[in-house]
Parts: C-alpha cells; sequence; structure tokens
C-alpha cells in the first residue's frame, strides 16, 4: 500500500480531540447519501410516470400515421399489403377521422369521430374491448340493426348515455337542399364504452364502423389514413421515412413521439429541471466535505511539514487529503444508491403511498428504476465529492514545511 493511502487511511479514524472534524465528515456522508437517494427515488418515480403515460397514449394512438397529402386516398389495400411487408411493421389498420356532434336526450357533445375496421382495428388500438368490436361489425351487417358506436366513458358521462341506448350524430358534412344546408344526422347505439385513464381521450373519442363512418360522411371507399403498431416503437421515425422514401412525396407520416411531442418534452424538461435540483443537496454535502478538509489541513500543518521535510512531494500530500475526500463521497455515494433502490423497491412492491383518483390518473406512484439513472446518479455524485477534495488538497500541498514548524 502506497503510504499516501496509509496516512490518509489513518485520517479518516478521528482521534477524541478531533470530534468536531468527525462529526463534519458523518454530516458529509450522510448528506451525500440522503441526496443520492432522494435523487433516484424521484427520478425512477419520473420515468415510471413517463413510462406509464407513454403506455396509456400507444393504446389509443397507434405508433404511425400514414396520410395523403391531398387528402383521402382510395387504393389503401394496395398500400396495405406494401406495408404488411415492410421490417419492423406488425400491423396496419385503415381509419376514418373527423369531428362531429352528439346528441341524445341528456345534452350535446363535440367529440373526435373515428372509423375503424373492427377486424384489425383490436391488433393496433389494444384498449379496445372484442365484444364492442363485435356489436360494432355485427350492426353494420345486418341492416335492420341500429349501427353501433364505442364512446369513451368521460364523453359517456357527458352525454348522461349507458351501454345500449341510442343517440345521434351530426356531420356538419350534409348536403345542400331548397332550403339550404342541411347536417348529416344518423342514429347510432352505444355498443360499448372504453376507459384509457387519460381524460383528453376519454373525453373526446367515438368509434363506428368504418363502412358507416364512409356512409356517414360520403366518401365512398376511401379512408382517411392508415394506422400502424410497429415492432419497435422507436424506430418508428427510420420506418415512416423509409415508407416515405418508397411510397413518394404524395404521403405523410406521422410518428407517436411527434403527435405527442410538446408532452413528452415536458416531461424531459421536469426531470431534468429535478435532477438538477436535487444535485444541489449533494453539492451542500461536498461544502462539508471541503470544510472538514480544509480544517484538516489546518490542523496536521505540523504533520505535513514532516512529510515534506522527509521528502515527500506536492503530488503526494494533495494525493492524501483526495484520498480522504472520496473515501467520504464514495461511502456516501454507495449508501444513498443502496437505500435508493431498496425505497423503490419497496413503492413498486407494496404501493403504500396512494392518489386520489379523482385528482389523478394513477391511484399509485409508479416507479421505473433504470440502470442508467443509477449510474449517471453514482458518478455525478463522485465527480462532486472530487471536485471538492481539489481546493483543500491543492492549500495541503503549497504548505511551507520551515513556516509550518516554525509556527507549528
Amino acid at each position: 500500500m502506497a503510504f499516501e493511502f496509509f496516512i490518509g487511511r489513518r485520517y479518516l479514524r478521528a482521534k477524541q480531540k478531533q470530534a468536531f472534524i468527525s462529526l463534519i465528515t458523518l454530516l458529509s456522508v450522510a448528506g451525500v447519501s440522503v441526496g443520492v437517494m432522494a435523487l433516484i427515488v424521484v427520478i425512477a418515480v419520473m420515468a415510471g410516470f413517463e413510462d406509464d403515460l407513454k403506455s396509456r397514449i400507444l393504446g389509443v394512438e397507434s405508433h404511425l400515421v400514414l396520410e395523403r397529402r391531398e387528402g383521402h386516398f382510395r387504393d389503401y389495400p394496395r398500400i396495405m399489403t406494401y406495408l404488411q411487408g415492410v421490417e419492423g411493421v406488425a400491423s396496419v389498420t385503415p381509419f376514418v377521422d373527423t369531428q362531429a356532434m352528439i346528441r341524445t336526450t341528456g345534452g350535446v357533445a363535440g367529440a373526435v369521430l373515428r372509423g375503424v375496421d373492427p377486424e384489425t382495428v383490436g391488433l393496433v388500438i389494444p384498449y379496445f374491448d372484442p365484444l364492442s368490436l363485435k356489436s360494432l361489425a355485427e350492426g353494420e351487417r345486418d341492416s335492420r340493426t341500429v349501427s353501433g358506436i364505442v364512446l369513451g366513458r368521460e364523453l359517456a358521462r357527458t352525454l348522461g348515455v349507458l351501454e345500449g341506448d341510442d343517440l345521434y350524430l351530426i356531420s356538419p358534412r350534409g348536403m345542400v337542399s331548397p332550403v339550404g344546408h342541411i347536417p348529416a344526422m344518423r342514429r347510432f347505439r352505444v355498443a360499448g364504452l372504453f376507459s384509457s385513464g387519460m381524460y383528453e381521450y376519454d373525453g373526446t373519442l367515438a368509434y363506428i364502423h368504418i363502412d358507416a363512418a364512409r356512409k356517414f360522411l360520403r366518401m365512398g371507399d376511401a379512408v382517411s389514413g392508415l394506422d400502424l403498431r410497429l415492432a419497435d416503437i422507436y424506430r418508428a421515425g427510420d420506418i415512416g421515412r423509409q415508407i416515405i422514401s418508397d411510397l413518394g412525396d404524395a404521403y405523410v407520416t406521422r410518428d407517436w413521439m411527434q403527435m405527442n411531442k410538446n408532452f413528452f418534452s415536458a416531461l424531459r424538461l421536469e426531470k431534468s429541471a429535478m435532477f438538477v435540483i436535487l444535485t444541489l443537496i449533494i453539492l451542500v454535502a461536498a461544502f462539508n466535505i471541503a470544510s472538514s478538509l480544509i480544517m484538516m489541513v489546518m490542523e496536521k500543518k505540523r504533520d505535513i511539514a514532516i512529510l515534506k521535510a522527509m521528502g515527500a512531494t506536492d503530488r503526494s500530500i494533495r494525493r492524501i487529503f483526495v484520498f480522504k475526500g472520496v473515501v467520504i463521497g464514495t461511502v456516501g455515494t454507495i449508501l444513498g444508491v443502496m437505500s435508493g433502490t431498496l425505497l423503490c423497491f419497496l413503492l413498486k412492491r407494496y404501493e403504500f403511498i396512494s392518489l386520489p383518483s379523482e385528482v389523478y390518473y394513477i391511484t399509485t406512484l409508479p416507479v421505473l428504476l433504470k440502470a442508467t439513472d443509477v449510474c449517471l446518479i453514482g458518478a455525478a455524485a463522485l465527480f462532486i465529492c472530487l471536485l471538492a477534495t481539489l481546493y483543500p488538497a491543492y492549500l495541503a500541498a503549497r504548505t511551507n514545511p520551515a513556516e509550518a514548524l516554525r509556527y507549528g
């Protein structure tokens, strides 16, 4: 063992007269530990929230949307055949998209109306109830049966309807009559309700059979676009560019990241801000490390002078105090990582923190602990503690042996 580490290890064991310095050292270890633990828990909760939110959004929206720049397109069967052969595309379904008014005996509400194919939409949008899809298909096949519609639970609550109730869809795309423009109106029966857990979707979306939507909007055999579900959601941009390259500029794609760019950007900004704010706790502990080392340098001036007189170099003196500061930071970081990981496990396993369901769309704290986040937090803590040792080590190395021995 090099003598620098031997002496640094001896300095870590404070004597009775050094109790105050020892107390500051313990507070430094505790500060680093608490800061690392808080940072791990908060970042894990925010990562869990982002992952849960992402899964809910992708449960309602497709990973990739293909549309024509000029509007509706009719050759979608050929495009679907091509897309099913593209590497990374798991499933494809056509859709018709428009806005409409829904009128019931209980009120009127606006909605985003989507016509879907019951045979394929379940492969792209997993939140659909199979029974609701079956009701949509049966209602469109049997001309004597009123066509079905699937509503978000919040939208159904606003309209005051339950499953099996009738309602009327009103579209501004009507027809011109001798008395002027008449909006199109058609009766539907509520075939089912869905809940994604997000009010933005549950309060605005309504689904009907794609054939009923085309008849309602007088679109013939055209569709608004194609929804795609991918094997890897993070390749959506690359797959979209490949599709446009093959099909030409007449088509345009939008992936889930583009459609929710502002939302996820806000989450990333909030996560970064919390990382910076909680890192200040570690920074305060680093100041404690620096202050304890400075006081030790002042107390050990005579020892430093003797070491220099015996031939120790400035570099060796610096290594002694850097070693002590790094040991304090390492112990605090290890304790913080262990306690933070344990607390994340307890939060995920036992869910003892509950949130009011009427305020939040989740009832417990979602926790997602990533190894990369833990490594980044640990590395940041060690780096800050290392920086805190540089000035005290530099101060110790500048000690003049003659003056220290004369006045020590």
